[in-house]
């Protein structure tokens, strides 16, 4: 089986590290930026000097892209290009619908698409524990279940879609609870209590978790180098509120988190890791959070 990675960005590049160690398996990289082709040549992986190589030569094409346009562009190609039996994986975070009518042109070209959008960020990115949700055909599934196994801990939730719809739910609770994050750390800040000494106290306690655990350091650091940027959460909570009025339902908390994230937007942090949403409540209670 030979293998091809489409899209090695900030998790892209050490999910296809994490393949090309423990799969076994003949694999090809590419990435539109030579930094991250580097980076997975030093790791010993063989880089694709078109992307079209991939489509053409491989089995099973894994994909980890940024943007609707760009995720469509690649599956597309991978079917105009590809051969019968091949099996295309979408490991970013897409839209339902667009998934659903991918999956149905993979079909007519008698290949299979599974979405199978990933969570954890960068930190189990690299270290391989990433949460995998996988909608599409089972046996599909059951074929490149050992490839995913690579990459953290895949489930296959349902049929075509259904891999993105948990998705949507993954990102719209931790939405919410990041925003909880920076909204009580700028009361803690506000009320001049030590910021530290709040997160000791309260890891341990309900609240606490691998995502708290994560971020509220990184807040009291004022460290907001991305390791999951808020432009990528945005536009799965965007994806959300598309797929909630398609469904004629409310979703008051989804609301707020993207009335926060779009003023991170309007204000040009959209490019900076979810622990930087707390930017919006230095704006609104007129504090610093963090730092020295």
């Amino acid at each position: 089986m030979k293998i091809g990675f489409v899209g090695m960005g900030v998790m892209g590049l050490p999910m296809a590290k994490n393949v090309l160690k423990k799969s076994g398996c003949e694999m090809l990289g590419f990435d539109v930026m030579e930094k991250q082709c580097a980076g997975f040549r030093e790791a010993g992986g063989t880089v694709a000097e078109d992307v079209s190589e991939i489509y053409k030569s491989c089995d099973v094409i894994l994909q980890m892209l940024p943007t609707h346009p760009i995720i469509i562009n690649s599956v597309e190609q991978a079917i105009a290009l590809g051969k019968p039996g091949n099996i295309i994986v979408d490991l970013s975070s897409t839209a339902p619908d667009i998934i659903q009518d991918l999956y149905a042109k993979a079909k007519a070209a008698d290949m299979s698409l599974l979405d199978s959008p990933v969570s954890g960020g960068n930190p189990m990115a690299i270290a391989g524990t990433l949460a995998i949700m996988c909608g599409g055909d089972e046996d599909a599934y059951k074929k490149v279940e050992p490839i995913l196994q690579c990459m953290g801990h895949p489930v296959r939730v349902g049929g075509s879609a259904s891999g993105s719809v948990t998705k949507l739910v993954n990102n719209m609770i931790g939405g919410a609870e990041l925003v909880a994050f920076a909204e009580g750390y700028a009361f803690a800040a506000k009320a001049g209590i030590d910021l530290q000494m709040t997160f000791d106290a309260t890891k341990t306690g309900f609240i606490g978790g691998p995502m708290y655990e994560n971020k509220i350091p990184k807040i009291i650091k004022r460290d907001y180098e991305p390791g999951a940027r808020i432009a990528v959460h945005r536009k799965d909570i965007i994806n959300a509120k598309h797929y909630a009025h398609k469904m004629g339902v409310d979703t008051p908390m989804t609301d707020v988190v993207l009335h926060v994230m779009d003023w991170m937007n309007d204000n040009g942090y959209i490019d900076v890791d979810q622990a930087g949403l707390v930017k919006y409540y230095e704006d609104k209670m007129d504090v610093v959070v963090g730092g020295e």
